[in-house]
């Protein structure tokens, strides 16, 4: 079993991947875990919002597999503390299946992407840079794993 964090354009604040790269380094320790970056769409200012969506989405579908189990990182998601997210990772792990996270492009996921995902998961109710997202996500990922081995990293 794997775990691939999706996300549609790539990761060009310094600060942001430095952090994501230290939680992407961690996380290696606990499961094989990789990032997989989308290209930002080519003259998108010239498309709708639902063009946009449409165009990611489909550029999304094609890198996840009929086998994957497909987790939306999105505002209308469900929200649970870190030990909660233990939870849900552990019942994941012991499915077996590959595990997707998705990080969308500025407008959301397109109906399609919403119909091939088996759950949403929701941050914050605050709203974050698509780019913060990513460590924030990293983090409370080995976060998660820690709280699972027992680990001194997650204090409650």
């Amino acid at each position: 079993m794997r775990i691939t964090l999706l996300t549609v354009g790539k990761t060009d604040i310094g600060w942001v991947r430095e952090g994501l790269e230290v939680y992407t380094s961690r996380l290696k320790h606990y499961i094989p875990f990789s990032i997989n970056e989308i290209p930002q769409l080519k003259n998108a200012s010239s498309l709708s919002r639902e063009q946009i969506k449409a165009k990611e989405g489909a550029q999304v579908l094609s890198k996840i597999k009929p086998a994957d189990e497909v987790i939306l990182l999105d505002e209308h998601g469900s929200e649970m503390s870190s030990s909660g997210l233990a939870v849900l990772l552990e019942e994941k792990l012991r499915r077996g299946r590959d595990l997707v996270f998705v990080i969308g492009g500025a407008y959301g996921f397109s109906d399609e992407v919403y119909a091939r995902s088996d759950g949403k998961l929701s941050l914050s109710k605050m709203t974050f840079s698509h780019q913060m997202v990513r460590t924030i996500f990293a983090e409370q990922l080995y976060r998660a794993f820690t709280i699972l081995r027992g680990e001194p990293y997650h204090h409650e």
